[in-house]
């Protein structure tokens, strides 16, 4: 069960945007902007809130691949596995984060909530591979050993 305080900032937003179907998307953008998931029972309640059905709600979340329902951590690391960041070498980075957080292709998610690590198959800077995208920070020509600099560095900042 979710404290109240998620359930007043739904309500901020809902009030941001309006108490309408057309809403959705960006309630939900901003709830996720603000918990970096999207929680299933504040799903719930803006469905209601904004008059359309909790179906309705879930199948908009679930179709756009940004939703997230499962809690983020404080920094997404996004491990770009396109094909010039592949044959650059990209999967040797993943293990390397994997090994470093304790993570594995089932747990993307530390226990502290500190890091989550996705693969995507493209961050759009071909030229800069591999790359490694670390919230909205784009970081070029990584290796396995410049990432575990990197992460060592965010945890330093996280914490």
């Amino acid at each position: 069960m979710l404290d109240q305080s998620y359930y007043r900032k739904a309500d901020e937003i809902i009030a941001h945007y309006g108490r309408k179907a057309s809403s959705l998307i960006p309630i939900m953008q901003d709830i996720q902007g603000e918990y970096r998931y999207l929680p299933g029972e504040l799903l719930t309640y803006v469905a209601a809130e904004i008059g359309i059905s909790e179906a309705k709600a879930y199948s908009v979340a679930t179709f756009y691949e940004n939703f997230s329902f499962e809690a983020k951590g404080k920094y997404i690391i996004k491990v770009c596995d396109g094909t010039a960041c592949h044959v650059k070498k990209s999967g040797p980075i993943l293990e390397a984060l994997h090994k470093t957080l304790g993570l594995s292709k089932k747990k993307h998610t530390t226990d502290d909530m500190l890091f989550t690590v996705e693969t995507v198959s493209c961050l759009g800077a071909c030229g800069l591979a591999p790359t490694v995208m670390v919230n909205e920070d784009v970081y070029p020509r990584m290796t396995p050993e410049s990432v575990v600099e990197l992460v060592e560095k965010l945890r330093g900042e996280g914490n």
